[in-house]
């Protein structure tokens, strides 16, 4: 089967009545997690992207409460669910600014957190990858909002491995 461009499923829908959109809107949701996540943040929460971000700050750091501390090795696991599901959330409000938010608050909690990041490689590179997005995201923000966010940008440089996060930038 030959899949249609966005292009065309785009001339499709317009081509047929609003009740069959729904029902193809439903049926997508009913296979798959994602595209229900995705038609609830369309249908729910565009209108209020604050809250939304709000909503997803609580969900990170309770999930930081949560995590096992007595394994690095579950906790880096644990870390990395975290981070896909604010990339997932990302995805989903498709601005840069609320994604900042949400990666920024992320490296915060896992500064506060005192999980010892440079004792594992793993972690280090997950916090540098992380603070790599923010700053590519913030090179695509208007001037104004990119001051806003480039104090609390320059907090996550502050870590015990700065040797490490000078080279990061080197190389990008």
């Amino acid at each position: 089967m030959k899949i249609a461009s966005v292009n065309e499923i785009k001339q499709e829908l317009n081509a047929i009545p609003a009740s069959e959109v729904k029902e193809l809107c439903l049926r997508l949701a009913r296979y798959k997690k994602e595209n229900k996540e995705l038609l609830t943040y369309l249908l729910f929460e565009a209108d209020n992207e604050q809250g939304f971000v709000e909503s997803v700050k609580k969900e990170i750091t309770e999930a930081f409460l949560s995590l096992p501390k007595s394994n690095l090795h579950l906790t880096k696991k644990s870390l990395r669910k975290v981070l896909r599901s604010v990339s997932k959330y990302g995805r989903h409000s498709g601005s840069p600014q609320p994604q900042i938010e949400m990666r920024i608050h992320f490296c915060k909690t896992l500064k506060k957190s005192e999980i010892p990041i440079q004792k594992s490689a793993a972690l280090e590179n997950l916090y540098f990858q992380e603070v790599k997005k923010i700053h590519k995201l913030l090179d695509s923000l208007h001037e104004d909002l990119r001051f806003d966010y480039l104090k609390e940008f320059k907090m996550l440089e502050d870590v015990p491995t700065e040797k490490r996060f000078n080279t990061w930038f080197k190389k990008s």
